[in-house]
């Protein structure tokens, strides 16, 4: 009797055990269940603007390959410093996402003190795409060319209004008027959608943006193009010239778009949202979007990403010091 009861008692032990070691989390947390519950994508910029068509975009397939729902969350303000901090803050475990973009290696340069360590408090999860910024002008700016433009900034000093939406598109604006030599105000907005906005509409003149949030004003024909920042012509727009074709040679301007997320978060963790969105990434129907909107696919390993960030900000502090550029 005792031997059966000794038995029982191991048997009931071993099953407790094998039962609490199937609840218990993987070590070092691993990707097995990930995701368990929604995740959360911060874009640091308003609506409507290139971060937030990329995220969307992205969000929504991920969503449809791991069955849970892909929130985003806009958090303008402070050049993006805002929902950048946000993540900075976030528990690592995966579940909150930053929308970067050339932005983030761009505000050390002009920042003296920012809220986070760009370099030390993220981890980087995913390269998504690349594309130029294009020079554009609105209704209430007579000039045809950029070479008319240039003509026109340097005739009528500080006359020129540049709609900027902070962060990344105030960097290329100020290095826009730098490399002119002229002149000009640059006007501050949350995002570069209400910039674009005020341009087509007369409030402002001129704005330096990315194709994706200019490309439906174009095509409107409430906003002309008279440049693209990037070295070689786009091919939706094989009429338009290079900055340097049009007369501004040295002016060479593009945005990027990768994912984050919280210092410390899983390496499984990181590396199964890498390779969901290096499928994405693969899809024809993804680089065809990309390429309607001049942008190309670009998919890298968190490692590669993690290499790249130090070099840009690097790269970006020298642009500053020689535009002139003060910290704040």
């Amino acid at each position: 009797m005792k031997s059966i009861l000794a038995m029982t008692v191991v048997s009931v032990l071993a099953f407790t055990t094998c039962a609490l070691a199937a609840q218990r989390p993987a070590p070092d947390g691993s990707a097995q269940n990930f995701p368990a519950r929604p995740i959360r994508v911060i874009v640091p910029q308003a609506p409507g603007g290139s971060n937030d068509i990329m995220a969307r975009y992205i969000g929504g397939q991920l969503a449809e390959r791991v069955g849970r729902p892909v929130v985003v969350d806009n958090r303008p303000g402070a050049e993006g410093m805002i929902g950048t901090e946000i993540v900075a803050r976030a528990t690592p475990d995966g579940y909150t996402l930053l929308m970067a973009s050339r932005a983030f290696t761009m505000n050390p340069a002009v920042v003296k003190k920012l809220p986070y360590d760009p370099i030390k408090d993220f981890d980087w999860v995913a390269m998504l795409g690349n594309g130029p910024v294009l020079i554009t002008v609105g209704p209430s700016l007579p000039v045809s060319s950029l070479k008319e433009l240039l003509a026109l900034g340097k005739a009528k000093p500080n006359y020129i209004t540049i709609a900027s939406a902070g962060g990344f598109m105030h960097f290329v604006s100020a290095m826009f008027r730098s490399h002119a030599g002229i002149d000009a105000v640059i006007a501050l907005y949350k995002g570069g959608a209400p910039a674009l906005i005020d341009v087509t509409s007369g409030q402002a003149h001129m704005a330096v943006a990315t194709f994706v949030t200019a490309n439906p004003h174009i095509r409107s024909g409430r906003l002309k193009p008279l440049a693209t920042g990037g070295l070689k012509r786009l091919a939706a727009m094989p009429d338009l010239p290079t900055a340097a074709e049009a007369g501004l040679p040295g002016y060479e301007a593009g945005i990027w778009w990768a994912w984050a997320t919280t210092a410390g978060t899983p390496a499984s963790v990181i590396n199964k949202l890498n390779t969901e969105v290096a499928a994405i990434l693969k899809r024809p129907e993804t680089a065809k979007r990309f390429a309607s909107a001049s942008a190309e696919v670009d998919i890298r390993t968190p490692a590669e990403i993690r290499k790249m960030i130090p070099a840009d900000v690097a790269k970006w502090e020298k642009v500053a010091r020689d535009a002139g550029m003060q910290k704040n």
